[in-house]
């Protein structure tokens, strides 16, 4: 087991195990027990009452959040003609030219997010043992591919971000940065579980939400009461 630094301790020392916060209450400490030089990354985790197994219970969407996710995220797409000038005048950083997918292939990956026009789905699927296992596939049912390039180029830049049940029943999911404050973070969170709130399926029996933790890179779990969400 690898041996803790006093930072470390004392920030653990913040939270009570035993207890569950409000979800303020929780980003407070967060912030407040930060201890490292760079800005770490808040990160929600939610146990849900389903099983995904079934697929009338996979809990799986999109949501834009409020403040952004405080990265420059870089986007790749797959379009060729006009949709190509659309997608390079919206902000595309990179468009998947011959030389672009070549590079794929010998395993660069110098993007966060990919989008397709529905055309161009062709040559996106013999990317697809690459781009998959890094969740880098564009998808239909997530927005990312799509004629609308200009809107969804926007909204990823914006700080749109993806979510999918594991098979455990966990979703994870970042909402900003320790530099955003409890504040900012707070809403940023409430979006989020707002929209996880919206997606309940209809064959969940018992509670949906039943854990909810948040948590910062270097910072300890903190879990938050479900029924204080309202």
């Amino acid at each position: 087991m690898p041996k803790r630094s006093k930072k470390q301790i004392e920030a653990q020392k913040k939270v009570d195990r035993t207890a569950q916060y409000g979800p303020l209450d929780a980003l407070e400490i967060a912030v407040s027990s930060s201890y490292v030089k760079f800005d770490e990354t808040v990160d929600v985790a939610v146990r849900l009452g389903v099983d995904p197994r079934h697929a009338d219970q996979m809990v799986r969407g999109t949501v834009v959040l409020p403040n952004g996710l405080g990265k420059d995220v870089k986007v790749l797409v797959f379009a060729k003609g006009e949709k190509e000038k659309e997608a390079l005048d919206a902000g595309a950083d990179f468009i998947a030219t011959d030389e672009v997918l070549a590079k794929i292939k010998e395993g660069w990956f110098g993007f966060d997010k990919a989008i397709a026009t529905p055309d161009m789905m062709g040559a996106v699927g013999k990317l697809g043992r690459v781009l998959g296992p890094r969740g880098l596939m564009p998808n239909a049912k997530t927005g990312t591919v799509t004629f609308e390039l200009g809107k969804t180029i926007e909204e990823l830049k914006a700080g749109k971000i993806e979510f999918r049940v594991e098979k455990a029943g966990i979703i994870h999911a970042p909402v900003g940065k320790i530099s955003f404050g409890a504040e900012k973070l707070a809403e940023n969170v409430k979006a989020f579980l707002d929209k996880v709130l919206s997606l309940r399926p209809a064959s969940s029996k018992g509670a949906y939400m039943k854990t909810i933790t948040i948590s910062s890179t270097m910072g300890p779990g903190i879990k938050v009461d479900p029924a204080l969400l309202k």
